[in-house]
């Protein structure tokens, strides 16, 4: 398994450093590339994997990372995309506990660290690829490649293909998975340490060891399996690949058991060329995807987060001058894989088949072959498989200086990471290179619209809705910005649109039934809110907004039930609390009022707007001294609270205490000049005072 030093290496226009200096250089280039992400906010993907995923929570119970997949979904409903990832999570879960909450800095640290930590491992799996196994004297592992091996590792390190999988945070994935993979073939190579004496044995414990850490490569992500079958490729005896074979076998089967209903359904905009039904088309595409593929890692100056919904328009004739891209991606592999087995350089056939190994073993998983995947084209798939590629570079720039190149790629990097930092950034730098992409002006304007900006969101939503008219979530929020702006008629068009497209979608259901309440059409939106409740079941926000219709109608037990169903399967629903406590003291219920109000408060102790609801109630009750505890607590929540100020003066003003009242009614009127009633009391409760003082004299 040995190889002598290849003559090609102090070619390299590279010093020859020792172990541990070639290590601390390719972390530093790593850390250096991408640092800059380190502050960067939850952008994209990180929204439903780490921000809404319950299963980050210390309050969802550990063993539900077990049954759930990677966005928090149970396994087994048919809406759940199968991504089996619970060491992943785990790590989540673990940020989340150090960090005391979802603060991103940690997550991004340990996201980079673990880049640093891989792209140091790539220098001894590069040795071993190119150069051999082979042990010294006192059985440490000799390099016979040590330039190669360093500038094949600088190129992983620094290469901006990466960006999505350090820079993003639900990229933890595929950094573990390459982590685990690494770990699993350099402890393969482990069971062959035996000295020079024992080249036909080896250690069957080692092996057991390599088939665990793939297992775990699984765990973090699925791709990881792969890491068996580069194994199985360097392996020749049978005993060897028995061993492999049957791990590979029952890791396979034991994962399609945990996904329990099957492969996960995916739609046309998600991956159109699988969708179409002419099969040398659909192949002419997946060829296509192929070569674009090839072209990030080869020129990664055009990066986008997603390539669906129309980035990569499909290819539907062999006119298309697109073809000439996959003929040209066949023409360099089939070159490649000549030389790989008929070049009469044995170290030449050795690096270009185990680099090609690398290069296309680990994107198996994602090439449409075996099954659909969701996506056209995803960068972060790519991390693995850069490794193979950078190994070929490393191997093909023996012999040239590639100074110029170092720096232009450093650059871009550290551009491309500065571009992950936020969404706002991630999102616009996408639209030059995908302006056809539906989901690149989806995500701008949705990015504008939670920063306040929805007069400039909703021109990108309409192109979204313009490019994929059948786009339901574009529709779902440009309805809800025209309702706010109260184009009612339009929202409702679009709404009633988007169920029609995608007739289980529960939230525009929900939204459709707010604007038709709007518009007064009480049947109808009532009939739109059971829809979405028809769909999904558990639906706080729903039951709160059938509660207001119902308000609306003077269905005060129906609205009252409604909004203590929104309570049940959301205790915290403050609105819901607090609506049912002013409906209750509108209606008279005072008793009633104040125990709602008080159930509330053990839930949302801190909810002033719930404390001034009660306090209303309890001053009505004549509980002055409480009353005027609640709404002193709310002030003390939020002073600048007219409306609280204003009411806590009527509460004094009964209760006699007028100095007090006076103090207050002028408190609420400074910070609201115009608000409703208290100038007329301010007016009464001064006339009064006059009348008092006017008395004692």
């Amino acid at each position: 398994m040995a190889q002598t030093e290849l003559y090609w290496d102090h070619y390299i226009p590279l010093p020859k450093l020792g172990p541990v200096q070639a290590k601390v250089t390719v972390a530093v280039v790593a850390l250096l590339c991408f640092i800059n992400s380190y502050d960067g906010e939850f952008v994209f993907d990180d929204s439903e994997a780490i921000v809404n995923n319950k299963d980050l929570k210390p309050a969802t119970p550990l063993s539900n990372i077990w049954r759930n997949d990677f966005w928090g979904s149970n396994l087994s409903s048919n809406s759940s995309h199968k991504s089996y990832r619970p060491l992943t999570v785990l790590t989540f879960r673990l940020n989340y506990l150090i960090a005391g909450g979802l603060h991103p800095v940690g997550f991004h640290v340990l996201n980079i660290i673990l880049h640093a930590v891989i792209s140091v491992l790539m220098i001894d799996v590069f040795a071993i690829l190119i150069g051999g196994l082979d042990y010294d004297e006192k059985g440490w592992t000799v390099n016979h490649a040590p330039k190669t091996s360093l500038l094949a590792a600088i190129f992983f390190a620094a290469h901006p293909v990466h960006t999505e999988s350090v820079a993003g945070v639900v990229g933890r994935a595929d950094l573990l998975c390459a982590l685990f993979f690494q770990l699993s073939f350099l402890t393969y190579c482990k069971a062959f340490n035996k000295g020079k004496e024992s080249n036909a044995r080896f250690s069957v414990q080692w092996v057991v060891v390599s088939l665990a850490l793939c297992a775990a490569a699984m765990l973090c992500k699925e791709q990881g399996i792969t890491v068996l079958l580069s194994e199985i490729l360097r392996t020749g005896l049978l005993k060897r690949l028995g061993l492999m074979s049957l791990g590979g076998l029952s890791m396979l089967y034991a994962r399609w058991r945990i996904m329990g209903t099957g492969p996960p359904a995916f739609t046309e905009v998600d991956n159109p060329a699988s969708f179409e039904e002419n099969i040398f088309i659909r192949i002419v595409n997946y060829n296509y995807y192929y070569s674009l593929n090839a072209w990030l890692l080869l020129c990664p100056w055009w990066l986008c987060f997603d390539w669906s919904m129309g980035c990569v328009p499909l290819i539907k004739s062999a006119t298309d001058w697109r073809v000439m891209w996959l003929l040209l991606l066949w023409c360099v592999l089939i070159g490649l894989v000549s030389q790989a087995l008929c070049s009469p350089d044995s170290q030449r056939r050795r690096t270009l088949t185990l680099g090609l190994v690398l290069l296309v073993v680990p994107f198996l998983p994602a090439c449409n072959i075996f099954f659909r995947v969701g996506f056209v084209v995803a960068e972060r798939v790519l991390y693995l498989s850069s490794a193979g590629y950078c190994l070929l570079l490393a191997y093909s720039l023996g012999q040239c200086c590639y100074r110029w190149i170092k720096y232009k790629v450093l650059f871009r990097c550290a551009l491309r990471s500065h571009q992950w930092r936020s969404e706002q950034s991630l999102f616009s730098s996408a639209l030059s290179v995908c302006p056809l992409n539906a989901k690149v002006h989806y995500n701008v304007g949705k990015n504008l619209a939670d920063r306040g900006n929805t007069t400039a969101a909703v021109k990108y939503y309409r192109e979204a809705v313009r490019l994929h008219p059948n786009y339901v979530h574009a529709m779902n929020n440009l309805g809800n910005i025209l309702k706010e702006q109260n184009e009612l008629s339009e929202a409702e068009q679009l709404l009633s649109k988007a169920v029609a497209v995608q007739p289980d979608f529960a939230a525009a259901w929900m939204n459709l039934g707010i604007v038709q309440n709007s518009l007064r059409k009480f049947e109808a939106a009532e009939e739109s809110y059971w829809n979405a409740l028809r769909y999904r079941r558990k639906y706080p926000d729903c039951y709160y907004n059938l509660g207001r219709l119902y308000a609306d109608q003077n269905r005060h037990v129906d609205a009252l039930n409604a909004w203590r169903n929104a309570t049940m399967l959301k205790p915290d629903h403050s609105l819901a609390w607090n609506n049912m406590v002013i409906l209750l003291d509108n209606t008279g219920n005072l008793g009633q009022a104040e125990l709602i109000g008080r159930e509330a408060l053990k839930l949302l102790p801190n909810d002033h707007t719930i404390m001034f609801s009660l306090a209303n109630v309890l001053g009505k009750l004549q509980k002055y001294k409480e009353s005027e505890s609640f709404f002193l607590h709310a002030l003390r929540i939020k002073p600048n609270a007219a409306s609280c100020h204003g009411n806590l003066a009527v509460l004094y003003h009964r209760w006699g205490k007028l100095e007090l009242a006076k103090k207050h009614y002028e408190l609420s009127l400074k910070l609201d000049p115009e608000a409703p009633g208290t100038r007329d009391n301010y007016n009464m409760l001064l006339t009064k005072l006059e009348l008092f003082c006017k008395k004692n004299v």
